[in-house]
C-alpha cells in the first residue's frame, strides 16, 4: 500500500524517493520535528522549512516480532521494528536489519528500500 502524502509530508516522502532524510525545522525557535506537521509543537510558530539530515542516530527503543502480528502478513520473519533518536535531534520509526542485531543504543545507519510508488526508510546495525 503506497502512503499518501499530505502537504506537510510530502518533502518527507519526496526525500525518501531521493534516498535522503528530510527533515523540518521551526524557523522560529529553530528545533527539528518529526513527523512532519503544520505547527512547531514547542513554539506553536508555522514557520517551516526543510533540512537534509545525515540519517544516523541510535536505537532507542525496538520490538522483535517472530511471529506475524497483522493478519495477511507475509513477510520475513523475524523482523525488528526501532525507535530511532536521530543524531538531528528526532526520533523516527523504522524497520533495523539485522533483526538479531537491535539492542538499545546500538549505532544505526539509514538505508532506502524502493517499492512500487515509495521508499522505505530503513537501519542498519553499524560498528
Amino acid at each position: 500500500m503506497t502512503p499518501d502524502a499530505d502537504i506537510d509530508s510530502a518533502a518527507w516522502w519526496d526525500g525518501l524517493r531521493g534516498h535522503r532524510v528530510v527533515l523540518q525545522r521551526c524557523t522560529s525557535c529553530g528545533r527539528p520535528r518529526f513527523p512532519p506537521m503544520p505547527r512547531c509543537p514547542v513554539c506553536a510558530s508555522t514557520a517551516t522549512a526543510e533540512f537534509e539530515a545525515d540519517g544516523r542516530g541510535a536505537i532507542y527503543s525496538y520490538v522483535t516480532a517472530h511471529q506475524p502480528v497483522s493478519p495477511g502478513y507475509d513477510g520475513p520473519l523475524p523482523y525488528t521494528v526501532a525507535t530511532v533518536e536521530l543524531a538531528d535531534g528526532v526520533r523516527v520509526l523504522a524497520q533495523v536489519e539485522p533483526a538479531g542485531a537491535a539492542g538499545i543504543g546500538a549505532a544505526v545507519a539509514p538505508f532506502f528500500v524502493d517499492h512500487a510508488g515509495w521508499t522505505e526508510l530503513r537501519y542498519r546495525v553499524v560498528g
